[in-house]
């Protein structure tokens, strides 16, 4: 099974925000969120196939739900 895809956009915030709770995702530059995402143990899509809006969408939603946690 492929696990989490760059479309998995809600579950890969879910699964930052459990591996990096104190970490403010406004913070993060995307070359780091891009490591990060793809050292997911869950994330099975080719690491090349992401995009700017892509990460950037990933980021606004685990904003979102590290804001609920603050």
């Amino acid at each position: 099974m492929a696990g989490l895809t760059w479309d998995h956009i809600d579950d890969i915030a879910f699964a930052l925000l459990e591996k990096h709770p104190e970490q403010d995702p406004l913070k993060i530059r995307f070359t780091d969120l891009h490591k990060w995402i793809v050292e997911l143990e869950e994330f099975g899509d080719d690491p090349m196939a992401s995009s700017e809006g892509k990460l950037e969408a990933i980021q606004m939603a685990w904003y979102e739900e590290w804001q609920e946690t603050q």
